[in-house]
């Protein structure tokens, strides 16, 4: 009987154990095929889901769970995902709790809740970092890039973009480095330098062509597709949208179904074939809101708007706006730029003052051990050499909390470096957000005002009209110039290359309303090296050659402006000519432009020149010295 038992018993825990390793196995499979198949991958989590609780497994219960959540995020099941991988929690394996907390930073994120998904990214990173994964260590900070560049705060989006590129080469991940590029590429994008981005994009798309990754290669298609949109070239645009519909189609991604809709129908509209968009706006809209995405929700709403002014039904287009309103308060605004802020300076004041006390606990460590030794030796020592020995160990314990005070103090001064670059930050968060909330609604409220009584009252005098239309061109000019000096408020710093992206965008824009004016921008950056000028400097910088195109437009009846960046022996030129009519500087009283732009160059402690000859053109020179 006993033997019976013992069989029963013995067959009882094989069982149990092949349950388990079957269950793992399982999830092992899934997630391996998920990419390719994430339907099969569904049903192959099913069943580990239901071995694992027949046997009551906590573990691979919350494995199962957050791996059907990663699955269901892929989908653009963002609810259900996230619902999974919260139910995840409840374990203390570190790996799965590691895990989930990435897989609801990335739903969050999705969602537009971005102070949220930071959060649940830094703390699986810091489980990653505890347990030396680098990997997983790259991906979440590429993934925190990702946030950073979804709010526009691009130097910290690169930051941790680069610091994931440079892990995934060492690990020869091609799928991290695809992802990387393509998060690099977005920003390019974003700052208008097209060409990089459509080489980056199509990197990336080859990557992910090569690994077969169906979900990959849809986000790659769709991202080449809008940089071929925004270079004007539609019927190329199209072809890559419709390809990563297809693409999404098949994998069951509702949500990048939604977005690629949302692109094919704006191409449409934008190339004058308004009444064929119509279908891709409501499946775009339809299979948003299924998937809860809310970058696609807003990108229906704008698509329906501008819809609905091209077919000159004014009230459908009102309606449409009013709700895009609400659904971006909802979302996003400045104070969620703030919050994730605050979150990151948190995380990297935890840090520090966990390497404060890493470093004295290892200092009372060592001083510990050297006094057990010190008192071996007196034991066994003479009396002759115990005095020498007594003052040999004052002069090491008072050599090593002189050490100890100096570490101490240079942590201290860290701190203090720390928390006074943090009240900086918060202060210009702050007069930023005032300047967003306060005169940029104002100005907001100006223009729709304006634009309210044009289409609102039949206004028949032609001087009233003009003259409303210049009062609006005048604040759309006026808040243009407010998110110049807000941008450069919101950086401590500004690189060579960021003043010669901004001042690219503002000459793009000039020439655009300009006609029978060329631009030629030119600039040796590359040679001139990494220079970097304070936000009052490079704000000065900027202003100055701004005043000068906008002299030549609008008094030098000038065909050819010219801006051109160079380093001469030491010194760093910014110079804008133009071919126009010129004038008498002796005869000529200066205005306030010119004025301004002398005292903009001096406070910043640069040397300006203006020439101009009648007929002959006008030469503005700005010259600072570079070291």
């Amino acid at each position: 009987m006993k033997k019976q038992l013992l069989i029963l018993c013995l067959c009882f825990t094989i069982q149990l154990v092949y349950s388990q390793d079957s269950a793992a196995k399982l999830n092992d499979s899934a997630m391996d095929i998920y990419k390719s198949d994430p339907n099969k991958a569904l049903e192959i989590l099913e069943r580990a889901l239901k071995i694992s609780e027949e046997k009551n497994d906590k573990e691979l219960i919350a494995k199962s769970k957050n791996n059907k959540g990663i699955v269901f995020r892929d989908l653009g099941r963002f609810e259900d995902a996230k619902a999974l991988s919260q139910e995840a929690l409840i374990v203390n394996d570190s790996l799965i709790l590691a895990s989930a907390h990435n897989n609801i930073g990335v739903v969050n994120r999705n969602l537009g809740l971005y102070d949220e998904a930071l959060s649940s990214y830094i703390k699986a990173l810091s489980i990653y970092e505890a347990k030396r994964m680098d990997r997983q260590i790259a991906t979440t900070h590429n993934a925190i890039g990702l946030v950073y560049s979804y709010n526009g705060i691009n130097d910290k989006a690169i930051e941790y973009h680069l610091k994931a590129k440079t892990s995934f080469e060492k690990l020869d991940d091609k799928k991290g480095i695809s992802e990387v590029y393509n998060n690099i590429a977005i920003i390019y994008a974003n700052d208008g330098d097209l060409d990089k981005a459509l080489d980056y994009f199509k990197y990336s798309l080859e990557i992910e062509e090569g690994l077969d990754d169906k979900k990959g290669m849809a986000e790659s298609v769709n991202n080449v597709g809008a940089v071929y949109y925004y270079m004007d070239d539609i019927d190329s645009a199209l072809v890559y949208f419709n390809r990563s519909a297809t693409i999404e189609k098949s994998i069951g991604n509702f949500a990048g179904v939604a977005a690629s809709y949302n692109n094919i129908a704006d191409v449409l509209m934008s190339s004058g074939k308004t009444d064929n968009s119509k279908t891709y706006i409501d499946s775009a809209y339809y299979y948003a809101n299924n998937s809860k995405a809310s970058t696609d929700i807003e990108g229906a709403l704008i698509n329906y708007s501008i819809y609905y002014e091209n077919k000159n039904k004014l009230k459908k287009a009102i309606s449409y706006h009013k709700q895009l309103a609400q659904f971006r308060d909802s979302t996003l605004n400045i104070e969620t730029n703030a919050r994730i802020a605050k979150l990151d300076i948190e995380f990297q004041t935890e840090k520090k003052e966990k390497e404060i006390l890493a470093q004295r606990a290892d200092l009372a460590e060592k001083e510990l051990s050297l006094n057990k030794k010190n008192t071996q030796l007196i034991g066994l020592a003479v009396i002759a050499s115990l005095l020498i020995f007594l003052g040999y160990l004052f002069y090491n314990q008072q050599r090593l909390k002189n050490r100890q005070l100096q570490k101490e103090n240079e942590l201290k001064d860290a701190l203090l470096k720390i928390e006074t670059q943090n009240r900086l930050q918060e202060q210009r968060l702050r007069i930023s957000r005032d300047l967003h909330d306060n005169i940029g609604a104002q100005l907001t409220f100006i223009i729709s005002s304006i634009d309210n009584l044009k289409y609102g009252f039949d206004i028949k005098d032609k001087k009233l009209t003009n003259k409303l239309e210049t009062i609006s061109e005048f604040t759309t000019s006026t808040i243009y110039e407010l998110r110049d000096t807000i941008w450069a408020m919101n950086k401590t710093e500004i690189s060579l290359e960021d003043l010669q992206s901004r001042i690219s965008n503002f000459i793009d824009k000039a020439d655009l309303a300009s006609d029978g004016v060329d631009f030629d921008f030119r600039s040796n950056a590359s040679e001139i090296g990494d220079l970097k000028f304070s936000s009052v400097e490079g704000m000065n910088i900027y202003r100055i050659i701004q005043e000068s195109i906008n002299n030549a437009l609008k008094y030098s009846e000038a065909k050819h402006i010219k801006v051109d960046f160079s380093l001469e022996k030491s010194a760093l030129l910014f110079q804008i000519l133009d071919d126009g009519k010129g004038f008498d500087i002796a005869n000529t009283l200066m205005g306030n432009g010119i004025n301004n732009m002398k005292k903009r160059a001096h406070d910043i402690g640069a040397d300006i020149d203006v020439s101009s000859k009648i007929d002959k053109g006008t030469k503005v020179v700005l010259k600072m010295n570079h070291s």
